[in-house]
């Protein structure tokens, strides 16, 4: 969910009332590349799910359950975590300021500007709907 105008003045206020504060911390803030670190989180998530695999085979082998269980919780934890820092990386979220140039308005925000009718119309449900009132309305009803 995009931040509304103020928020994101708020929070700009609030950065930059920080690095006057602390310009070391700054200088480090500012040196994070979010590429590298959402990489390694990913390496990190593919070797915790590899993990996760060896713990579930060791459950089903030596027939404890738990063990097994365990395994396939950090199996699926590992894989979720690294689906959203793929996601972070690549940029597919909605609204995501990787995907739409400066200043160009969210999906979210076009959504709620467009007519309630007009966005009805694009729903699974009222293009079937659409399609039901055609039918009817050619048997002359």
């Amino acid at each position: 969910m995009p931040l509304s105008d103020h928020e994101q003045r708020l929070l700009d206020q609030i950065e930059r009332a920080l690095y006057a504060e602390d310009p070391k911390f700054a200088s480090s803030y500012r040196s994070t590349n979010l590429r590298k670190h959402y990489s390694r989180r990913i390496l990190r998530c593919a070797l915790l799910f590899i993990l996760g695999i060896i713990l579930l085979m060791v459950g089903v082998i030596s027939k404890e359950p738990l063990v097994g269980v365990f395994g396939f919780v950090v199996m699926l934890a590992a894989l979720l975590f690294g689906v959203t820092s793929w996601q972070r990386l690549t940029g597919h979220r909605e609204g995501g300021r990787q995907n739409r140039p400066q200043g160009a308005p969210s999906v979210a925000a076009v959504t709620r500007l467009r007519p309630r009718r007009e966005r009805r119309r694009g729903s699974w449900k009222g293009r079937l709907e659409e399609r039901w009132r055609r039918r009817w309305d050619e048997r002359g009803h």
